[in-house]
């Protein structure tokens, strides 16, 4: 990795219903920091409040987590079309509480993330859960979406992308 110096990293995994964080501090080793899941709480909020939630909790992690880098996972092709929208209304959120959080910010598709943590773009998210608390040494299961995170912040150590 060729890097003296360890870098903190926030990933993130946008939903529409659960968006999942995870702060790593990458260096010669990877560290969680920090990670969970952000939920919406569904149908009792409508869209626009549900995304300002969203917004204002990214924005708070981002500005309190210590990072100067964030990684989100791009958009995958979606055969349902309003699972996409929701989808992408939530990364909006996001990437725009990141940018207001004065943060870089990087996308991986989803295959690049599942290759990069399993060697395998076509991992389960089982799979790729397994490989994030191996690789981060992490005994107590987490939910997925905070694995997905995880495994975002870990896949932009592993490319090479801190600076």
């Amino acid at each position: 990795m060729g890097h003296d110096k360890n870098v903190r990293v926030l990933g993130i995994d946008p939903g529409s219903n659960v968006t999942g964080y995870g702060v790593i501090d990458a260096g010669r080793t990877f560290r969680p920091v920090d990670y969970g899941a952000i939920r919406l709480g569904g149908k009792q909020h409508g869209l626009a409040q549900r995304l300002s939630m969203l917004y204002q909790e990214v924005r708070r992690i981002a500005a309190g987590c210590g990072a100067q880098q964030a990684a989100v996972e791009g958009v995958f092709m979606s055969k349902n079309w309003r699972s996409a929208l929701k989808l992408g209304e939530a990364r909006g959120a996001v990437l725009a509480a990141l940018a207001d959080a004065g943060m870089e910010v990087f996308e991986y598709s989803p295959a690049v993330v599942k290759m990069s943590v399993t060697g395998y773009g076509r991992a389960d998210k089982e799979q790729v859960r397994e490989m994030v608390m191996m690789l981060l040494g992490v005994d107590k299961v987490m939910g997925l979406d905070t694995s997905d995170a995880l495994a975002v912040a870990l896949t932009h150590a592993m490319q090479g992308g801190l600076g």
